[in-house]
């Protein structure tokens, strides 16, 4: 069984994180959806648990799916599942350099798993979990953004009483 892990933080997921998901499915026999902790980004507007709940409500019609949290090394991780790949899905020239740089640590920490690049849908290059969250807080319609069985879940977390 080929075996791939989707990583990301995942605050909150969106139709580009959903795309690349399903993606992978159609690609490996299991994929694993493991949200980790940007080590980068300090604050999360969802915890690692009410993401996790969140990825499997949208993910609960593609076959072979698994979502957990994780808060170790992505290599480590790979490595209990028995991981082939780590997909990871690129938007811009920008992502690759910093996915490459993790790549190449997570191929020397783990030289059985291989990173596998998706490039995104054209419709979801400029997408992010940043752009997605600024949108909500200043009352912006996000639903061309997340997957509709979530979006009020991310309206009530984030959107702002702006008084002006």
């Amino acid at each position: 069984m080929k075996i791939a892990i989707c990583p990301g933080s995942f605050d909150p997921v969106t139709n580009g994180h959903l795309d690349i998901i399903r993606r992978t499915a159609r690609l490996f026999d299991k994929v694993v959806v493991v949200v980790m902790s940007n080590y980068f980004k300090k604050t999360s507007a969802f915890t690692p648990e009410e993401r996790v709940e969140l990825i499997k409500r949208v993910t609960a019609d593609i076959p072979d799916i698994e979502v957990e949290a994780h808060y170790g090394l992505l290599a480590d991780y790979a490595a209990q599942k028995n991981a082939v790949a780590i997909v990871k899905g690129l938007r811009a020239v920008s992502d690759f350099d910093t996915e490459f740089q993790q790549a190449l640590a997570n191929k020397k920490l783990n030289g059985d798993v291989e990173t596998v690049f998706l490039t995104a849908s054209g419709e979801n290059m400029y997408l992010s979990s940043s752009v997605v969250k600024q949108i909500c807080e200043f009352g912006g319609d996000i639903s061309e953004f997340v997957p509709a069985e979530i979006r009020e879940d991310i309206e009530k977390r984030l959107r702002k009483d702006l008084k002006i």
